[in-house]
């Protein structure tokens, strides 16, 4: 094997980080984490019971199963968000509206813990956009295409042809200040 030669040679860790980031970084991942981790508390505390020496404080109210289908509705669109990110507009939505539902039915939306949780997870969705290939491709990858395609190395000019662009003229003005002539080509 040759020490120059990739992936041969790579630790099994650092293949799956690598398809991890990669995957990742092709959906709304901190979206739909946070829309998760919002939807537990929600779910979790009104059937939570709090021992305290002898006493058990129950936190069960009558909206117990409202709470439940919120945070189970919420869990579900943050898996949404990372498997199925071509809805995630909606699915951001749809976890703001729940986080707002949340505060009258289950316990302060889970003590405001999963309230800002979800709110922080939809507004993350709608605002996340799918990046371009380029900018997620390699860059060696990216210098060796740009050096099959004659662009600059780094630190050298770009060489100037005789078929580049012109740049077009801003002000008027510009043609007063060399004596009024008007420059063709």
């Amino acid at each position: 094997m040759s020490p120059e030669s990739t992936g041969q040679n790579e630790h099994h860790l650092t293949v799956y980080r690598r398809g991890f980031r990669t995957w990742r970084g092709n959906r709304p991942f901190w979206a739909g984490l946070f829309t998760i981790l919002g939807g537990l508390p929600i779910a979790y505390f009104p059937y939570a019971n709090m021992h305290l020496g002898n006493m058990t404080i129950a936190m069960s109210t009558t909206a117990g199963a409202g709470s439940l289908i919120i945070g189970i509705l919420l869990i579900t669109l943050g898996f949404t968000m990372w498997f199925h990110h071509i809805v995630r507009v909606f699915a951001g939505v749809a976890a703001i509206l729940l986080a707002l539902i949340s505060i009258p039915v289950a316990n302060i939306g889970g003590f405001i813990i999963g309230f800002l949780f979800s709110l922080l997870g939809g507004a993350l969705s709608i605002a996340w956009a799918p990046g371009d290939a380029q900018a997620s491709e390699h860059p060696e990858a990216l210098r060796a295409r740009d050096g099959a395609l004659g662009a600059p190395e780094y630190g050298q000019e770009p060489h100037r042809t005789a078929e580049a662009p012109r740049r077009p003229m801003l002000f008027e003005a510009a043609t007063e200040a060399d004596g009024g002539r008007h420059r063709e080509g």
